[in-house]
């Protein structure tokens, strides 16, 4: 009968310690504190020398309880037990199992094994993973805690103020990864409030806040009113992960304690909406992606279009990486190709901070490591902050914050990259941003997902070009209506519509989707036969919305696209508009103006702004209506808008001193380029030099943390063998007895004082062969009694005397150092005399 197996405990969090250079006092520290019956699992890694036989098995049982093992390759992780990665291997975690890898020993520079650690721990455990990263130098732990972050994990880094090498922590702080600094000893007692938390106790399915509608819509309405996000378009699960963390961070009990914590803490909006933006990004992610659109589909799309320049927009792009990595492939094709094209990227994202950081495009040593050696020497230059794209690459990339589910496309472009962004919209969401895309998309224009995100119900708009990289090609079919689409087009829309658009066994979200915009297209038609020009403008002057005819009263202007209705209005009618517009925001009243001409001698046209009605805590808008003035009607007041010749000609002379002014600031702004160039190409020779040492001193910076580490296990071992030899010279002080040890060769290691009563020996004769030394035993061959005894490994004894007729016992004693294992004799000679006078009886 087969033996049953017996399932293997799993723990309920598994943490994963990193550490380098003066990591040893901090893991001791950790350690020591930790209670015995955590639950959970510990997986130290360190950056440990190759050469060396790791002591930390031994240092680490001496401080805990728990039991401590070295890894092997597929040993489950069990609660309560620390682990430890042995020397010359990397390690992974899967389905709970550690998993061993030999490290090539051919790799040269700088090795990040705890990256490599924690990225797995994300990966296999997701919101049950847990990071520490502790003292070391370099950026070793920095993404890993980034993917950690990523999957609703918990991650802590140890105050750089405690730590004895500061670069490791102050690394992963720069890029905002930590949900804790905190010194060594408090790390316990952190992880058991996280672990113990009430919410953290519940199977996820159960949690109280994906049921608690009222309390998520109030937090969503604050999230509104604060950051202008409505994140009610998001799922669920993501929304309540989020949500979830800042409630354990702050050790808060309910999401109706937390809501009032909100309240009195305005700053912790602003944190969870930070928490609901974790940007999942890294240059060149997936590679083999990459690769396919360099090989087989941007070189088609880059010599497609000869006339105009390439447009990219990377929607989502958070702190940059992907919009370089685009950047880098494009323009390293371009030169491949010898095609000499302009080049332009707009890169947008919803968190205002991670756009700030893109644009500046410095990043971290651990951030830059996923770029292969050549693309980094070529488009980066090294800083002593880090690592920042050369200037060209920068110019070629516009970034900018914008809402997807709220803001305007952008128009004609070649190539849309939006990764693992829809995954966490709801359905609707999800078909309103792929029609923007399809919108932006020129015909047989490029769409790059994510590898789990699909187009679902849009797949009639987009063909699937390669299915495991989701790269996707436009039809060409739909586009946005534009407000002048005639009755026959509507017509022959809810044709279509009607006898092959919805079907029966179509999704309910495309099918409301589509009868959505059949309605819009309804209004569109509407509004150009039957109502004036038409506009809708919030309190910051953006224009949301265009009804009717606009090629009168509107213009697009060059350079940057904005939503501004001072600048998309035609001259004449931009000072009167945003002025009204203001007056109606603050008095709350309609407004009207009339006898307005936009030429000498045209027709009048009149303004009407209107207040929008909205509920309390909503965006306070207007409603601007133009219209040829035929008639004045009496009821509402209106007013006479005439800006006089000598007002105008005044405009117009401020308008001709501002654009002298711009010449100038240009002038300047271009000298001061061509001085900046000259110091660039300094500059470069420099880095250039620089990036060599660069080279030799991370090969040089890995050694370094294997030796220190080395050291800081040589320097606890140090202590305990100091305190064992002084033992030792106690004993041998004590008993009084000739000794002599000699090692492997016979030479003299060690003697006592009582040795010289039968040696001719001083301290000075240790490291002499005992042979050679001159003693006053009589008939004694000592080498033939030492070889004789030697030879069987066991203990041997004599009687023998010295010139004096003292006799001595004579013990020849092989010098064990483990089990099976020798290294020399020890020789003690025992004065038989003692024994003797010892056995007399005593007189009195």
């Amino acid at each position: 009968m087969a033996k049953k197996v017996q399932p293997v405990a799993k723990p309920h969090y598994i943490v994963g310690l990193g550490a380098s250079a003066g990591g040893l006092e901090a893991i001791e520290t950790v350690v020591r504190n930790l209670p015995a019956d955590t639950g959970m699992g510990f997986v130290i890694v360190q950056h440990l020398s190759p050469d060396y036989k790791s002591l930390m098995v031994e240092i680490l049982s001496k401080k805990t309880v728990m039991p401590v093992y070295q890894a092997e390759d597929g040993m489950p992780v069990k609660p309560n037990a620390i682990y430890l990665i042995p020397p010359k291997m990397d390690m992974k975690i899967y389905q709970g199992r550690l998993t061993l890898m030999e490290k090539d020993p051919a790799q040269r520079g700088m090795n990040y094994p705890i990256d490599l650690f924690l990225k797995a721990l994300a990966q296999d455990q997701g919101r049950k993973a847990i990071g520490i990263i502790l003292s070391g130098t370099g950026s070793d732990g920095t993404r890993g805690l980034r993917a950690i972050k990523e999957v609703a994990g918990l991650t802590i880094v140890q105050d750089p103020e405690t730590a004895g090498f500061d670069g490791m922590p102050r690394s992963a702080i720069s890029a905002r990864l930590q949900d804790f600094i905190l010194p060594p000893e408090q790390i316990p007692a952190q992880l058991v409030s996280y672990a113990n938390h009430p919410i953290k106790t519940i199977p996820q399915e159960q949690n109280p806040l994906l049921h608690n509608e009222d309390a998520l819509s109030r937090l969503f309405q604050m999230l509104r009113e604060r950051q202008g996000v409505d994140f009610s378009l998001y799922k669920p699960s993501t929304v309540v992960r989020r949500i979830e963390r800042r409630i354990t961070i702050n050790h808060i009990d309910s999401i109706e304690d937390y809501l009032r914590y909100c309240q009195r803490y305005p700053s912790e909006i602003e944190q969870l909406f930070k928490e609901m933006l974790i940007g999942v990004t890294s240059f060149i992610r997936d590679p083999e992606a990459y690769q396919l659109l360099r090989e087989a589909y941007l070189p088609d799309l880059l010599q497609r279009h000869e006339e105009r320049e390439v447009r990219i927009w990377t929607a989502g792009c958070s702190t940059g990486e992907e919009a370089y990595s685009l950047a880098i492939v494009v323009n390293e094709i371009l030169q491949q190709l010898q095609i000499d094209k302009e080049v332009k990227i707009f890169a947008t994202d919803l968190d205002r901070d991670a756009i700030q950081i893109a644009s500046i495009g410095l990043y971290p040593e651990a951030v830059i490591n996923d770029l292969p050696r050549d693309l980094l020497e070529k488009y980066f230059v090294m800083t002593d902050k880090g690592y920042q794209v050369v200037r060209p690459l920068r110019e070629q990339i516009v970034f900018a914050q914008h809402n997807l589910l709220k803001d305007p496309p952008f128009t004609k472009i070649d190539l849309v990259s939006c990764r693992n962004l829809l995954i966490y919209f709801q359905q609707s969401s999800q078909l309103k941003v792929l029609d923007l895309f399809n919108f932006s998309l020129v015909p047989q224009g490029l769409l790059f997902l994510g590898s789990s995100e699909t187009v679902g119900d849009a797949d009639t708009f987009f063909e699937t070009l390669d299915k495991k990289w989701k790269i996707l090609r436009s039809r060409g079919l739909k586009r946005l209506p534009d407000h002048h689409h005639r009755h026959s087009e509507l017509f022959d829309l809810n044709r279509r519509m009607s006898g092959q658009g919805i079907k029966p066994g179509m999704g309910a979200g495309m099918r409301d989707y589509l009868y959505d915009r059949l309605l819009e297209r309804f209004l569109n038609v509407i509004a150009e036969h039957y109502i004036p020009f038409a506009m809708l403008v919030n309190s910051t002057n953006d224009l949301l919305h265009v009804m009717g005819d606009s090629q009168r009263f509107l213009r697009i202007p060059s350079g940057k696209i904005q939503a501004d209705i001072s600048r998309l209005l035609i001259r004449e009618l931009s000072i009167p508009v945003t002025t009204g517009i203001q007056k109606v925001l603050r008095e709350k009243k309609e407004l009207n103006y009339s006898n307005i001409r936009l030429s000498e001698g045209s027709d009048p046209i009149r303004v009407k702004i209107c207040p929008v009605t909205s509920k309390a805590g909503m965006e306070a808008l207007v409603a601007v209506f133009i219209e040829d003035d035929i008639s004045h009607h009496g009821g509402t007041e209106r007013n006479d808008y005439n800006v006089g010749t000598a007002t105008a000609d005044r405009i117009i002379d401020l308008e001709h001193e501002l654009q002298f002014s711009k010449e100038s600031l240009q002038a300047t702004v271009e000298e001061l380029e061509t001085s900046n160039e000259e110091l660039q190409a300094t500059n470069e020779e420099l880095l250039s030099s620089n990036e060599e040492l660069q080279s030799t001193n991370e090969e040089l910076q890995s050694v370094n943390e294997e030796l220190y580490t080395v050291n800081a296990e040589y320097q606890s071992k140090i202590t305990e063998l100091t305190e064992a030899n002084n033992d030792l010279d106690n004993l041998i002080s004590i008993i009084k007895m000739p000794t002599i040890y000699l090692d492997e060769n016979l030479e003299v290691r060690r003697i006592t004082p009582e040795a010289s009563q039968i040696f001719r020996i001083i301290e000075q004769d240790i490291g002499r062969p005992l042979i050679d030394i001159a003693h006053n035993l009589v008939d004694v061959d000592l080498e033939v009694l030492i070889n004789f005894c030697r030879a069987p490994e066991e203990e041997c004894a004599h009687r023998v005397h010295d010139k004096n007729g003292k006799e001595y016992l004579l013990r020849v004693i092989p010098y064990k150092i483990a089990s099976n294992a020798y290294a020399g004799i020890v020789l003690t000679f025992f004065d038989l005399s003692l024994l003797a006078s010892s056995s007399q009886p005593r007189k009195d």
